[in-house]
């Protein structure tokens, strides 16, 4: 690795809010090696929200979804041959390290198919862990936001100064995010965007409380609730909005660099435990996440950026919730709780 030609690839494929939490690998890797080639290796799609990125040299796209419908459809000789191209490109760069941050078989297979002479896994299991040169346990404080990148970092001997959740915004997402506000008559630093979304239930707060909140935000700040999330969130969105002319949805509206840069401009964020809530920090943005059955990460190391979680006996359940669907660590995170927080989170932006 002192090599000045070192080449360094991060695998970490997907998601969102975890390509989000690892994003400050890239700059402490750079700070160590400033003459290195660092490449991640990404599904597409998720690449868009590290297209900014001036830390990273390149971004190489895995068709996993072409190779899962190969696979459907039963057509094994030509997922073969998409599989040795794949690897051939991928050696033909000659990476020295891979840094297999997933630690699961699909991301260390496709690690053992770079050649690297060293592979280093985090949190290796479901046998990847026999694919890595070295292995690492996810450690450090569970608390601290990006906690187990960091102690990876500080494992590999790198520079971790600053070593936060970091985005940095497309000028021409910028500019398409901007013509949509202006569509809406809504300027930057007058609207909350809310994050209401996610792909597991145990993770929502709920319909009402969002409603609630929304006109106590409106009435305490003026900001115009602005709602984000994915083209399957249309529906829920709707009935969050309802009647009220106040609130606007762009839910399944934009791609995520827009999203990226709807944020970057909000006077405030709240959501859930998804990657959209976690992109408001790694953008600095006043943020509010609420968090009820998943671990939250306490200390986000920003004043402006506060995590709401009750610590029942029960939470965190994860995938296994065992209330019947009543989720009293989210029922129990009242509206009002929630615009006190948002009242502080600003004042400490100011």
């Amino acid at each position: 690795m002192e090599r000045v030609s070192s080449k360094i690839l991060i695998i970490r494929t997907s998601a969102i809010g975890d390509v989000v939490m690892a994003s400050p690998l890239a700059a402490a890797l750079r700070n160590t090696y400033p003459e290195a080639h660092i490449a991640w290796l990404v599904e597409p799609g998720i690449h868009e929200l590290l297209l900014g990125d001036p830390c990273l040299d390149e971004l190489i796209l895995w068709p996993k979804r072409e190779w899962r419908q190969l696979l459907k459809a039963r057509r094994f000789v030509e997922l073969v041959r998409r599989i040795r191209a794949f690897r051939a490109m991928l050696r033909a760069r000659q990476f020295d390290m891979v840094l297999d941050l997933q630690g699961l078989l699909k991301s260390g297979l496709l690690a053992w198919l770079t050649g690297a002479p060293r592979r280093v896994g985090l949190g290796s299991k479901e046998g990847s862990q026999w694919l890595m040169t070295e292995r690492y346990l996810r450690g450090g404080d569970h608390q601290r936001i990006s906690s187990e990148y960091l102690f990876l970092a500080q494992k590999l001997g790198l520079q971790c100064d600053g070593f936060l959740p970091r985005m940095v915004v497309a000028a021409d997402a910028e500019d398409r995010a901007l013509k949509l506000l202006a569509d809406l008559q809504l300027q930057p630093g007058t609207y909350a965007v809310f994050a209401p979304f996610t792909t597991r239930p145990q993770k929502h707060w709920f319909e009402e409380s969002w409603r609630d909140l929304a006109a106590l935000l409106v009435e305490q700040t003026g900001l115009t609730p602005l709602l984000l999330g994915g083209p399957d969130d249309r529906a829920a969105a709707a009935q969050i909005v309802g009647e009220d002319r106040r609130c606007v949805s762009l839910v399944g509206s934009t791609h995520l660099p827009e999203a990226a840069a709807l944020i970057k401009h909000a006077a405030l964020l709240v959501g859930v435990d998804t990657g959209l809530t976690h992109m408001g920090i790694a953008l600095n943005r006043p943020t509010v996440a609420i968090f009820g059955s998943t671990c939250p990460y306490l200390a986000t190391c920003r004043t402006n950026a506060q995590v709401l979680w009750l610590g029942k006996a029960c939470s965190p359940c994860r995938r296994n919730p065992t209330c019947d669907g009543a989720y009293p660590c989210l029922r129990e995170i009242l509206p009002e709780l929630v615009l006190e927080t948002a009242l502080k989170v600003l004042e400490n932006a100011s």
